[in-house]
């Protein structure tokens, strides 16, 4: 889950309230100042105090956060996990794949792990576009879920699109698994965990 804060935010001298989050590859401030700032192109990260500075196009940005959380946020703008690590991808996992692979950092991702198979798998992601999709996959996936193999749903962010996060969770926990993380996959696409629910 990416982290959140509400905090006052100083743009150049001018201060406003925001809703903050740092959702890897990128931090989104939300409320008396919008901007959606990539990591790659935030210069001079440092905290200081109980604030965060950086520079953004020309912009000097500082976040009241608190000490602890201004380190923290530093850290991970400066070192973010790689998508591997957030879907619990790693060089012994094999993973079930549904669905097609048309995204270069879920490719990268994928190319982590020890094998592509619908054969024993430790994790499952599946790339849906639409309802139909998805229950497609929840079907494909439905004996090994119901060993408690996880599943991330990938599918596309923003609106004007056949399915959004809110259809994906209500699909999924009518079918008995229960959604534990969410993942920023790329600029395009996002991603929900799921695991069996426990009885």
């Amino acid at each position: 889950m990416g982290r959140e804060a509400q905090c006052t935010c100083i743009v150049n001298g001018s201060v406003a309230k925001v809703k903050a989050l740092l959702e890897p590859p990128e931090l989104i401030l939300r409320g008396e100042m919008r901007r959606r700032i990539p990591f790659v192109k935030m210069t001079g990260i440092k905290p200081e105090g109980d604030r965060l500075h950086f520079k953004f196009e020309g912009e000097s940005i500082s976040l009241q956060l608190g000490k602890a959380m201004a380190e923290k946020w530093a850290e991970a703008i400066l070192n973010p996990p790689t998508l591997a690590k957030k879907l619990g991808i790693t060089a012994e996992a094999t993973v079930h794949m549904i669905g097609p692979v048309d995204d270069p950092a879920l490719k990268k991702a994928l190319d982590e792990a020890k094998a592509i198979s619908n054969r024993d798998p430790e994790l499952i992601l599946a790339r849906v576009d639409t309802p139909a999709d998805l229950i497609s996959a929840l079907q494909k996936a439905a004996d090994q879920l119901e060993t408690g193999i996880p599943i991330w749903f990938i599918y596309r962010k923003g609106p004007g699109h056949p399915l959004n996060e809110n259809h994906v969770r209500q699909t999924a926990l009518a079918t008995g698994i229960v959604d534990t993380k969410i993942a920023a996959v790329s600029a395009e696409f996002s991603a929900l965990r799921f695991v069996k629910r426990r009885s």
